[in-house]
């Protein structure tokens, strides 16, 4: 190198750790990941990609933009409310700020009137029974599957579950209902066909059976419609009451109570009501909040599977409590508002963005779905800004990134899941992408 080499003025790493911007970024990304970008942007200088004069600045520039996780905030803009490869539910600003809270040390298992040690989530279990008075008492742990493994370990391990085939679900990834109640060592009792099951299907189980519960699941994810029959949870109810034997409906959407919108999705007040000793639901559906399990239904049976020593296996932490508390006791979740988001207000804002953009753009009529498996086939109508099909992809790595729907070749950009106050962001994102496209003329 010689000494007329511009190499000889990339800045030495020393020299940049010790800038005052680098060093407060150190302290929030960790020492090691600044290491690591100071490292590539002088290597970038030295190969001629940056000019050795502007490695502080683009260093630095890095840095603001860089954190800590990979994960990537992202516009839903696919009209799927509950979108599971976007972490299902958006938390309210209230659940938010109640996590914030959490983050540090917290009365999790305290009461500080005393001084002494509580039941763990108190507020969160309080604010549960709260939101379902049907419930005699309500257990949190960390998602759905735990749940329902708690529930047949303690309920049913080397005893029968008895189900009907009908309502043996598989859900996302290859995920089978079936596969995990009998990894608990249960036994599953098949009975009836996958589209008739009779009260007299469960009867005959359990006359001659050793049932630990009977378990009524709710085919979330699709339909069957025809030649049907089902045994409804009030029938169950009488049934399994008379046998001894709890009953167990496993909703999985996380409504709590029923809802006119979606007035064929089972609520949890509702199948309570009508007889089942325990209600399984999830939290971060319908009810708009974090990951969790939720078990709702009589105090004594609650109570036994609180104490199993499972329990404490699946137990939900301080994050998930304090952000399902608040979910309970705040404002509507944005779950439920983009759920019943007025048609006409979509529209305009629609519209507005269009306006935005510039020609060639068009507002369409879009239907929107719940998502997560809740209410498969119901349509949510609205309206979608419609672009050439490779724009999708140009939203997708854009900054902000923007997943949008592909249908029929166009790409569907749907407001319902975005905030209004992001419609600005949403339009420049657009914008940028329609130019990409473009440019590299990939319409053709």
């Amino acid at each position: 190198m010689t000494r007329s080499d511009p190499r000889r003025r990339i800045p030495r790493t020393d020299h940049l750790l010790a800038d005052p911007e680098i060093a407060t970024a150190a302290r929030r990304l960790g020492e090691q990941a600044v290491r690591g970008v100071v490292r590539d942007v002088q290597e970038s200088a030295r190969r001629g990609d940056v000019d050795p004069d502007d490695v502080l600045g683009v260093i630095r520039e890095t840095l603001v933009r860089r954190r800590v996780g990979t994960g990537r905030s992202v516009l839903n803009a696919t009209g799927v409310v509950v979108h599971t490869n976007l972490g299902r539910a958006p938390l309210s600003t209230a659940a938010r700020d109640a996590v914030l809270d959490a983050c540090g040390y917290v009365d999790v298992e305290l009461d500080l009137e005393s001084g002494t040690r509580s039941r763990r989530g108190v507020a969160t279990r309080e604010a549960l029974l709260r939101a379902c008075p049907a419930a005699g008492d309500a257990l949190m742990v960390n998602n759905g599957a735990a749940a329902m493994v708690l529930a047949t370990t303690a309920l049913a391990a080397g005893r029968e579950v008895v189900i009907s085939r009908g309502e043996m679900i598989e859900i996302g990834a290859g995920f089978r209902l079936t596969d995990l109640i009998e990894s608990t060592g249960a036994r599953l009792r098949e009975i009836g066909t996958t589209n008739r099951t009779h009260l007299r299907d469960y009867a005959a189980a359990l006359a001659d059976g050793d049932v630990g519960c009977v378990l009524k699941v709710h085919p979330s994810n699709y339909r069957v419609s025809g030649f049907t029959a089902e045994a409804t949870i009030a029938e169950l109810a009488e049934l399994t009451a008379s046998q001894g034997v709890p009953l167990i409906a496993d909703l999985g959407s996380g409504l709590l109570v029923p809802d006119a919108a979606l007035p064929d999705e089972p609520d949890a007040s509702s199948a309570l009501a009508a007889g089942a000793d325990l209600v399984i639901a999830s939290g971060d559906k319908l009810l708009g909040g974090p990951q969790a399990g939720i078990l709702l239904g009589d105090a004594d049976l609650v109570g036994r599977l609180s104490k199993h020593p499972l329990a404490r296996a699946v137990r939900a932490d301080k994050l998930a409590l304090a952000a399902m508390e608040a979910t309970l006791v705040g404002p509507l979740p944005p779950v439920a508002e983009y759920l019943h988001a007025d048609n006409g207000r979509l529209r305009q804002r629609a519209e507005a963005v269009t306006a935005r953009v510039g020609e060639g753009v068009n507002v369409v009529p879009h239907d929107g779905r719940v998502g997560g498996g809740g209410a498969p086939g119901v349509p949510l109508p609205g309206w979608a800004i419609a672009l050439p099909e490779q724009t999708a992809k140009a939203l997708r790595v854009g900054t902000p990134a923007v997943l949008a729907r592909v249908h029929d070749g166009v790409c569907l950009v749907d407001l319902r899941c975005i905030p209004e106050t992001d419609d600005e962001i949403l339009a420049e994102a657009v914008a940028h992408a329609l130019g990409v496209v473009r440019v590299s003329g990939a319409t053709g």
